[in-house]
């Protein structure tokens, strides 16, 4: 009888929580409101058999309980139980499939007139490319990735020379107007999901995944990594921007072409003035963000996958064997050139080897100077609490 009682609990427990849950999904801000219908479809059919099959228990322990000169009797086939429990179970199971696989349907066949977002997953960053003037995105291959080319384009086809690339975790897009997502991975396998617009895909390394949305409501949406894609799993976040039209096109014409990018940047000026400091970190800038680097790295002082830029230079790290070592210029150039010589203590040996030239080495190093030692941000917090 004990049994029955909390059995009994947990069936209206588990659906008055249900019901008055403060944890439920969030507004929708796309056209895929049939997601959330599916969603509501199968938490009632299973919320169903679970009140069902829990309520039988309980009748069952309390008809058939244990008394005192009664004995059970063997039923070992009953046909007309049989045939209805395969009728409601074969009706569960397509009430739960058929929406879901209508829904899908759709979802991965997008309206011809919808803008192509190439979005790219790698640890643990989200790279963007829209088609060009073309229309057209150009072919990719992943011998073609390297330290110049991390989206891998071919650059032998003339349809990729206009695509253009957002080499940063945040992509902007227009309002109402269709989007069919196309999703590749450089390494394991990812899946992009933005929750507002009830849109997420797996990105599988060497195949195209796809789907498509339109984006309703304007704002700054925050898209996951739904797959454990490694120890910079929690990191792999990135925004969609949804924005008037006109808002869009301004960003657009920003957005630098692939053939741009192949042009070979003029080494910042070696002049010690302050117009050759500036551009040398300038320079270093654009490689943190090209070569990935802002993936694991930050500069505002919280740490990711590896430590925070800010306060960095003139630090003293403590190396994994415990030793310790001063952040200076030998210590960077020695790090980035070969990362897997030593090991800061707390943080994963998952750096890798960039090909960097002199020129490029250089401006990454005074880009990290620049964001503060760690003698002067001391300084600086200190005189701010005064």
């Amino acid at each position: 009888m004990v049994m029955a009682i909390v059995l009994v609990v947990i069936v209206v427990g588990s659906v008055l929580f249900h019901l008055f849950s403060p944890w439920w999904t969030t507004p929708l801000a796309s056209n895929w409101k049939s997601m959330d219908d599916t969603l509501t479809i199968t938490l009632i059919i299973t919320g169903i058999f679970f009140v069902a099959i829990n309520l039988f228990v309980v009748y069952a322990l309390v008809r058939f309980r244990h008394r005192e000169g009664r004995r059970a009797q063997l039923e070992p086939e009953n046909r007309k139980l049989e045939r209805w429990l395969i009728l409601g179970t074969s009706i569960g199971i397509v009430a739960l499939l058929a929406p879901g696989l209508v829904v899908y349907a759709s979802y991965v066949r997008s309206p011809p007139d919808a803008m192509v977002l190439e979005v790219v997953g790698l640890q643990w960053q989200w790279r963007y490319r829209f088609p060009g003037a073309d229309g057209k995105l150009g072919a990719t291959d992943a011998r073609f990735v390297n330290g110049g080319n991390p989206f891998g384009l071919d650059p032998a086809d003339p349809a990729g020379q206009d695509d253009l690339l957002v080499a940063a975790n945040e992509v902007h897009l227009p309002l109402g107007k269709p989007v069919l997502v196309l999703i590749r991975s450089h390494d394991v396998l990812h899946d992009f999901y933005v929750p507002p617009f009830r849109a997420r895909m797996n990105s599988v390394p060497g195949q195209v995944s796809r789907f498509w949305f339109t984006p309703t409501v304007a704002g700054r949406y925050e898209a996951l990594c739904a797959q454990l894609c490694g120890v910079g799993h929690p990191n792999m976040r990135g925004f969609v921007v949804v924005e008037d039209a006109t808002a869009f096109q301004a960003r657009q014409a920003t957005l630098p072409t692939f053939a741009k990018t192949q042009v070979k940047a003029a080494p910042a000026p070696s002049g010690e003035g302050a117009a050759g400091a500036g551009a040398r970190i300038e320079q270093g800038r654009a490689l943190s963000e090209s070569k990935g680097c802002v993936a694991c790295h930050t500069i505002d002082g919280s740490p990711r996958v590896g430590p925070t830029w800010k306060g960095l230079f003139g630090k003293t790290e403590t190396m994994d064997d415990d030793s310790r070592a001063l952040v200076d210029e030998a210590y960077l150039r020695s790090f980035i050139t070969d990362p897997a010589a030593r090991r800061v203590k707390g943080f994963p040996p998952v750096m890798p080897k960039i090909d960097l030239s002199k020129e490029e080495l250089d401006a990454l190093v005074a880009y990290i100077q620049s964001l503060g030692s760690a003698p002067a941000q001391a300084a600086t917090e200190q005189k701010a609490q005064r």
